[in-house]
C-alpha cells in the first residue's frame, strides 16, 4: 500500500514503524521526545509521520482537549465469575464519584487485537486492563495512550500494576489435600498452553515433589470445550470424566478455577460418588458461589483488587498519583471448607 493510499484511512503506529523501517518501541520514544535515537532513525521516523499524515490514536487527541469524565474497564470476557468479582469492585468504588464506566470485553481468542482497535475508537480519562499479556508492542502503545492505565494480572514495568503468582497459589491448594491425607491428586487445567495453566501446573508438579510423590503426566487433564479459554463447567466435566476412567482413578483433585471445579463435581455425583466422603476438591478463585457450595479454594480477592486498583486510577487522574508506580503482589490465601473433607 502507498502512502498515499494509507493515509486515506487513518494510519496507526504500526504504519509508520513499517514505513520507516524500524520497530514499534522506536516511533514511541519518538513520539515521547526520547533522546535515545539515532539522528538519521528520527529523521526517518518523522518523515513516515508526516508522509502517512499519522496522528497519535483518537484517544489521545481528544484527551488532549477536554476530560471525557469515562473510565474504561478492558477484560477478556465479562461471563465468567472470576471477573465478575473484580468488576463489582470497580463498580463500588466508582458509586461516589462523577465518572462513567465503558467496559470493553477483549474476547478470548484475541483480546491484545480487539484492544488495539478498542484504543483507536473511542475517548478515556482512564483504563483498567486485565488479563491480558502485554508485549513491548502493547506497552508502547498504551504509552501513548495520554491516560493513565492500571494493569491487573500481570506486572508490567511503567504502569501501575496489581498482580499475583499462581504457582505458589497451586502449590497451596495441592499440599492441603496432601495434609487431609490424599496422594493420588488429579489436576484439571486447561488445554491452552498460556502463563496461567504453566504455572498452576507448575505448583501442582511442585508439591508433589516436595512430598516424595512422583509426577504423573496423565493425572493432569483437560476438557474439550473452548469456551471461556477452557476454564468453564463443561470443561471441568469433561476433564474429571478423564481422572475416574483411568484404570486406578483419582481420589482428589486440584482444579485450576472453581468453575471447572464446579463442572467436574456434576461428574463425581454421577459416579455416585459424593464430596467429600469418596471424593476431595480444591478449587482457585473463591468465586461468590463457592461460598454457597462449601468449595474449598485459593482466594484471590478480586473484589478487593478491583476496588483498590480503581483507587489507583483515580488518585492519578485526580492528583496525578503516587511519584512511583504502584507494584502490588495479591498473595493467595486458601479458603477452607467441606469440599476437600476431613484430616484421614
Amino acid at each position: 500500500m502507498t502512502a498515499n493510499e494509507k493515509n486515506q484511512s487513518q494510519a496507526t503506529i504500526y504504519d509508520v514503524a513499517d514505513h520507516a523501517g524500524v520497530a514499534i518501541s522506536t516511533v514511541s520514544r519518538v513520539l515521547n521526545e526520547s533522546q535515545d535515537v539515532a539522528d538519521a532513525t528520527r529523521e526517518r521516523v518523522v518523515d513516515a509521520i508526516r508522509e502517512l499524515q499519522f496522528r497519535p490514536n483518537r484517544t489521545a487527541k481528544s484527551l488532549a482537549q477536554h476530560s471525557t469524565r469515562t473510565i474504561a474497564v478492558a477484560v477478556p470476557t465479562f461471563t465468567t465469575p472470576f471477573h465478575n468479582e473484580l468488576l463489582k469492585g470497580v463498580r463500588d468504588r466508582l458509586d461516589h464519584e462523577d465518572v462513567d464506566l465503558l467496559l470493553c470485553d477483549l474476547e478470548w481468542e484475541a483480546p491484545q487485537r480487539t484492544l488495539r482497535n478498542f484504543l483507536e475508537g473511542g475517548a478515556m480519562d482512564g483504563l483498567l486492563l486485565v488479563g491480558v499479556a502485554a508485549d513491548e508492542e502493547l506497552a508502547d502503545e498504551l504509552s501513548l495512550l495520554g491516560a493513565p492505565v492500571v494493569v491487573v494480572g500481570t506486572r508490567l514495568d511503567d504502569f501501575d500494576s496489581f498482580y499475583w503468582e499462581d504457582e505458589p497459589g497451586a502449590k497451596l491448594a495441592v499440599e492441603h489435600l496432601l495434609e487431609r491425607g490424599y496422594s493420588r491428586i488429579g489436576m484439571i487445567t486447561t488445554p491452552h498452553n498460556n502463563r496461567i495453566r504453566n504455572a498452576r501446573v507448575a505448583g501442582y508438579q511442585q508439591a508433589l515433589e516436595e512430598a516424595g510423590i512422583e509426577f504423573d503426566s496423565d493425572l493432569v487433564a483437560h476438557g474439550h470445550t473452548s469456551k471461556h479459554d477452557g476454564f468453564s463447567e463443561e470443561s471441568g466435566y469433561e476433564a474429571m470424566q478423564d481422572l475416574l476412567a483411568l484404570d486406578e482413578p483419582v481420589e482428589a483433585a486440584f482444579a485450576s478455577s472453581d468453575v471447572q471445579a464446579i463442572g467436574a463435581w456434576q461428574a463425581i455425583r454421577e459416579e455416585g460418588l459424593e464430596v467429600p466422603d469418596d471424593f476431595a476438591f480444591v478449587g482457585y478463585d473463591d468465586i461468590k458461589v463457592s461460598r454457597f457450595i462449601g468449595l474449598t479454594s485459593v482466594a484471590q480477592n478480586m473484589y478487593d483488587v478491583g476496588n483498590e486498583a480503581t483507587d489507583v486510577l483515580l488518585d492519578r487522574l485526580q492528583n496525578s498519583g503516587p511519584e512511583e508506580y504502584v507494584s502490588r503482589l495479591i498473595e493467595p490465601h486458601l479458603q477452607v471448607r467441606k469440599s476437600s473433607g476431613q484430616v484421614r
